[in-house]
């Protein structure tokens, strides 16, 4: 088995997953690497996602169909270190060109100075570093449109469980049920506890990365479904056409900003642009 650090630094895209003050959660997110440790360095727009990271544990996964990996995919948890760079000072000096890299996006916002004035609101960041691995696991890489990452907490201020399952299908109503199989051929043996499920799609542009999931309590071998948004897909998503992008950019901006002005408020900080 290869190293956690050695696949992250490999892939282009993986998964972030923890629990909080919402419960069991997960997103999608672009492996870069601090100091030979696996760290994430997240935009202002998930702002309210990191609020919720109250445990100060995380599991660091690598399951996307594209990994290098063939024998499948990799789990790392442990507790992570979350460190709020309004500046962009750090992320620009360290992480950077790692991220222009692996995502195109970043290759189009901060690829040189004038990028980086133009869109100042990609550049202030939520860095959040995996400082040990207190667990790494094999677990099976997302081979189909079905496949997703179950997060389920395991205990009060513990790094959630992380497994890959299926589902012939995943309905959307509350109350409905999933009736979930592990990718890994192991029995789920939900107990009640809360359980997320998520997996997620990009274009070969990024600009669309499109996440998926279904909340609710993990019951036997089955989620009972609390919340749900979109829906599982074969096919990667199309890029988007110019009206399409045009009014993704304005989201993301408007996104960003909002995450930027409500974390300098809090840090007593001067606003930007």
């Amino acid at each position: 088995m290869l190293d956690m650090v050695t696949v992250w630094r490999r892939s282009t895209a993986a998964e972030m997953c923890w629990t909080g003050t919402a419960g069991p959660a997960g997103i999608p997110v672009v492996p870069l690497v601090w100091d030979d440790l696996p760290c994430v360095a997240l935009p202002m727009a998930h702002l309210d996602a990191v609020d919720t990271m109250t445990s100060g544990r995380a599991a660091f996964a690598v399951t996307d169909p594209g990994s290098e990996e063939a024998s499948g995919g990799l789990v790392a948890s442990g507790p992570v270190d979350i460190r709020f760079d309004l500046e962009g000072a750090r992320f620009v000096e360290h992480l950077l060109e790692q991220e222009i890299v692996k995502h195109p996006p970043t290759r189009l916002r901060a690829d040189g100075l004038m990028a980086r004035r133009e869109n100042w609101w990609w550049v202030p960041r939520v860095l959040i570093t995996l400082t040990a691995e207190e667990e790494v696991r094999e677990i099976p890489a997302r081979r189909r449109g079905e496949d997703a990452l179950l997060v389920r907490a395991v205990g009060t201020g513990a790094a959630p469980r992380v497994d890959t399952v299926t589902a012939r299908a995943w309905p959307e109503e509350p109350g409905a049920e999933a009736e979930l199989w592990r990718r890994d051929g192991a029995a789920l043996q939900g107990a009640g506890e809360p359980a997320f499920a998520f997996a997620h799609r990009n274009s070969p542009d990024f600009e669309r990365w499109e996440r998926w999931y279904r909340s609710g309590r993990a019951e036997g071998e089955a989620l009972t479904v609390v919340e749900a948004t979109g829906s599982p897909d074969q096919e990667p998503p199309r890029p988007y056409n110019l009206l399409e992008r045009f009014r993704n950019h304005r989201d993301v901006v408007r996104a960003c900003k909002e995450g930027v002005a409500k974390a300098e408020a809090r840090a007593g900080h001067p606003g930007s642009g």
